[in-house]
């Protein structure tokens, strides 16, 4: 999979002060509603799988309905403060789902950060949704909340009205009385915005209270795999305790990324070469020998990360390069020696000749090469 930075250009429009004003409080519990952070790529063509498209976004697929390139776009509302949007555009089409497939975009939750909706009581707070969204199948959406530690789902319908204009819409999900969020780093929640799904999950009534049966889940729901001239475009995803939606909250751009890289963190990346400078990077990290003809370096990351990451990384022939006062060309970070949730060794145990107690650092030399660590949900 691409990954690339992130570009700063024209990230932020002017946004209004009455916006700013009494605005971060963390109410918000989406992370990355505007849209803005993409550091795994801005573009992913011919896709039939789950992925993240922006950060914490992720196209979301069961079976197989259509082919999707999906995209970080600068198609926008006029006058919001937006300069990003998540886009899906269908390549080829599939006008008959199958009876269980689902076409999604969703964001994940930890149980941890959810507590204080005190879900499960009788003082169970309310959700409210609001975005804007753009396309031109017009009809009738659904968004939909997924408790994912007592397998109960809550839904609401939305209307695009006009083809190919930007919309606001807000729906309100019930507090719910049954079934308590876990208090961990799993997860707990979904906020599902569907456009296709067959019909195990839209036979029935639509649950617009909180409910265990499949088929009521995404009742109404247009298909938006039915045509390769349809595109569906979102941005200022929020979602608050409450029956009322509040203006859109802007976060600093370096408090964003803080909260994206708890999932996702880029160490080095040679693609797109100067695109967003703070990725800007070709050094992976510096360390010391302690095995002979084994490479370690120390990597710390700028926040403890939600779990023990996996290594993300495109690897191939002398992609990478470790210096010690020569050089030894590897082809992958193929071993963790230290695990952890801020900082951790990582390295090769091959293609590498070095002695132990040498000093060295590590970087990338294919112009494809990156790697990142991943504890995504």
């Amino acid at each position: 999979m691409a990954l690339s930075r992130i570009d700063t250009t024209n990230m932020i429009e002017d946004v209004p002060q009455s916006k700013l004003d009494n605005n971060i409080n963390f109410r918000n519990l989406i992370i990355n509603g505007s849209m803005d952070l993409a550091q795994r790529g801005t573009s992913f063509s011919s896709q039939t799988a789950e992925h993240f498209v922006v950060d914490r976004f992720k196209m979301f697929v069961n079976g197989a309905i259509g082919t999707w390139t999906t995209s970080q776009s600068t198609t926008v509302p006029t006058g919001q403060g937006f300069a990003k949007s998540l886009k899906m555009d269908c390549t080829t089409a599939d006008a008959s789902p199958a009876s269980t497939d689902i076409l999604s975009v969703q964001q994940r939750f930890e149980g941890q950060n959810l507590q204080y909706l005190k879900k499960g009581t009788s003082s169970a707070e309310s959700l409210t949704a609001s975005f804007w969204v753009r396309s031109n199948k017009t009809g009738t959406y659904i968004a939909e909340l997924e408790d994912r530690d007592n397998t109960r789902y809550v839904s609401q319908s939305y209307t695009i009205s006009s083809a190919d204009t930007w919309e606001k819409k807000t729906v309100t999900f019930p507090g719910d009385t049954s079934g308590a969020f876990t208090n961990d780093n799993g997860e707990s929640l979904r906020l599902n915005f569907w456009l296709g799904g067959g019909a195990t999950w839209t036979s029935g009534t639509l649950g617009t209270t909180w409910h265990t049966t499949s088929a009521n889940r995404a009742v109404g729901q247009v298909n938006l795999a039915d045509s390769t001239s349809n595109e569906w475009y979102i941005t200022g995803v929020q979602l608050e305790a409450g029956t009322t939606a509040s203006d859109f909250e802007f976060l600093p751009f370096d408090v964003n990324l803080q909260r994206c890289q708890r999932y996702y963190y880029v160490i080095g990346d040679k693609r797109t070469s100067g695109v967003f400078p703070i990725l800007d990077q070709t050094s992976v990290g510096t360390g010391i020998t302690q095995y002979a003809n084994q490479m370690q370096v120390s990597i710390s990351m700028k926040v403890n990360m939600r779990a023990v990451p996996s290594i993300d990384q495109a690897s191939g022939t002398d992609y990478f390069r470790y210096y010690h006062g020569s050089n030894d060309n590897f082809n992958s970070f193929n071993n963790i020696f230290t695990n952890g949730q801020g900082q951790m060794v990582i390295g090769t145990t091959s293609d590498v000749s070095v002695s132990v107690g040498e000093v060295g650092v590590a970087y990338l030399v294919n112009a494809n090469a990156y790697v990142a660590l991943e504890a995504e949900l």
